[in-house]
């Protein structure tokens, strides 16, 4: 699936709480997203817009690992 070039963070937070994830908190640029599972994952995003394709592309494979879900599958849900 191809990325979109201008998604920003608060954009990203917003849709990965279709996924479970909550902000937890912010300090300065950048938002701590938690998901509260059996075991807790935190992740951070940079409030920027628009992310950097390489960062765009780390997290939700993160996300995907973590989760259990496919990175095109998590992908399909969030946007």
């Amino acid at each position: 699936m191809k990325l979109p070039r201008d998604l920003g963070g608060a954009e990203l937070a917003k849709a990965l709480s279709r996924v479970g994830y909550g902000i937890t908190r912010q300090t300065g640029s950048h938002t701590r997203l938690t998901h509260p599972g059996s075991s807790q994952h935190h992740i951070t995003i940079p409030a920027h817009t628009p992310l950097k394709p390489g960062t765009f592309s780390a997290i939700p494979a993160e996300i995907a690992g973590k989760q259990g879900f496919n990175r095109d599958e998590l992908l399909d849900r969030l946007l």
